[in-house]
């Protein structure tokens, strides 16, 4: 999986999950039809790339003072504008936006730790470890 573009249509995929999920288990969050999802995992993920860091930088003493929970917040603002640009995706209170950014959040923790690579490497006959980043004199 080294390919860029398969690892962006992986994280769109593992998006678009966490919300369809979303839209199962939390009142009150609801997406009409897939069109409307595939535009509700593209701007996610716009928004997620581009105002996330900004807005991580500029509320960093709340999130370092509420030891991180600030980030759920902060995921659930996202969640919500989302909601108001995207026609026939409808969240009904910031609560909704929170347990739907609290689903996409553990769908995409539980997707990463699917899809992470063993630690270590390849190894060497006789057990020794192979380090191709390391030059020996």
């Amino acid at each position: 999986m080294n390919s860029p573009l398969l690892q962006l249509l992986i994280r769109w995929l593992v998006l678009a999950v966490g919300v369809t999920v979303a839209t199962h288990l939390i009142p009150g969050i609801d997406v009409q039809d897939r069109t409307a999802l595939l535009v509700v995992v593209l701007l996610l993920s716009f928004f997620n790339a581009i105002l996330k860091p900004l807005l991580v930088l500029f509320t960093l003493p709340f999130i370092v003072l509420t030891m991180g929970l600030g980030m759920v917040v902060i995921n659930a603002l996202l969640f919500l504008l989302v909601a108001k640009l995207v026609d026939g995706f409808y969240v009904s209170s910031f609560w909704s936006a929170m347990g739907g950014a609290l689903i996409v959040s553990l769908t995409n923790f539980l997707a990463s730790a699917l899809f992470r690579r063993p630690p270590g490497g390849p190894k060497r006959r006789g057990g020794r470890e192979r380090r191709d980043d390391v030059i020996d004199v």
